[in-house]
């Protein structure tokens, strides 16, 4: 059965470009879209005191109001929704484990915002087993129609980011695009390289060639697999997030990985991918590494 592309919707303008995003990606996909509305009891409205049954039919009614929009604009697609009631991290993960990909509304150079305040967004992209995709209230579609690049961050070993990569190529593939895959390099310390990781840079004719040798490696299967798609080796000396960031300005999207950390107040991501997801204008993917 095909994984549905999810949506979390809360009626902000950042969930309802979210909302579009992830219709486009399922039409590419050819998946159906499945929209996930998570709300909590607060006994109080704008106004004043509300029951219980006032504030659900709010809920309700915002999660029909974008599930009809996006019918309205995609009348073939297949859509599907959700109402939960109760924590909104437990609401999404538990929608994210059953998705292709789960996508969210985000503020960029801040929180994420909606029902995902406070540490409640950076929960869910740390905890969620499946990719998560956070797109801002501009977006437009007019990024994806210009052909624009999918932008990929490759570190390590070949295995280590061979999911992220994958998506990035399935993403190009789906659009028509090409992958601009980046590799960052700092020069060496005695923390960062092993006296057998140097005598390899010195085999491969020095660090930058030994950097576009490790990348090369990293991207040969997925261009066996997607012969059609255009590829950039990107390799430049900086930090991995900067470099990043200083290739987005002409992505549609920005593929990370993500290793998740565990701290005494909750999960925390890697910071690469927290300063790609605060400063990227294109919506960006966080791949959970496995």
């Amino acid at each position: 059965m095909t994984r549905p592309i999810t949506a979390g919707s809360d009626g902000s303008q950042e969930s309802l470009a979210a909302l579009a995003w992830a219709a486009r990606e399922a039409v590419r996909r050819r998946a159906p879209l499945h929209v996930v509305h998570a709300w909590r009891f607060q006994g109080q409205g704008v106004a004043g005191p509300v029951d219980r049954e006032t504030q659900e039919g709010w809920a309700r009614d915002a999660l029909a109001r974008a599930v009809g929009t996006v019918t309205e604009r995609h009348p073939g697609l297949t859509v599907t929704s959700d109402l939960r009631e109760g924590d909104a991290v437990a609401a999404l993960l538990g929608a994210a484990a059953d998705a292709e990909t789960l996508v969210l509304g985000s503020r960029g150079h801040g929180a994420v915002v909606g029902f995902l305040l406070g540490s409640v967004g950076q929960q869910v992209i740390a905890e969620a087993t499946r990719p998560v995709v956070l797109v801002r209230a501009g977006d437009e579609a007019a990024a994806e129609a210009a052909g624009r690049e999918v932008v990929v961050g490759q570190q390590g070993e070949p295995e280590d980011s061979a999911d992220v990569i994958g998506f990035a190529f399935e993403a190009a593939a789906a659009r028509g695009a090409t992958v601009r895959a980046v590799r960052a390099w700092a020069l060496p310390t005695v923390f960062t390289y092993s006296p057998g990781s140097m005598a390899l840079a010195d085999e491969a004719g020095g660090l930058e060639q030994y950097e576009r040798k490790a990348l090369g490696e990293a991207l040969a299967p997925w261009r066996e697999r997607f012969p059609d798609v255009p590829v950039v080796e990107h390799v430049e000396m900086g930090s991995a997030g900067q470099v990043l960031l200083s290739v987005s300005a002409n992505a549609q999207l920005v593929v990370v990985g993500r290793r998740a950390r565990r701290t005494a107040v909750g999960a925390r991501i890697g910071s690469v991918a927290h300063g790609v997801l605060h400063h990227a204008e294109c919506p960006v993917a966080v791949v959970p590494h496995t």
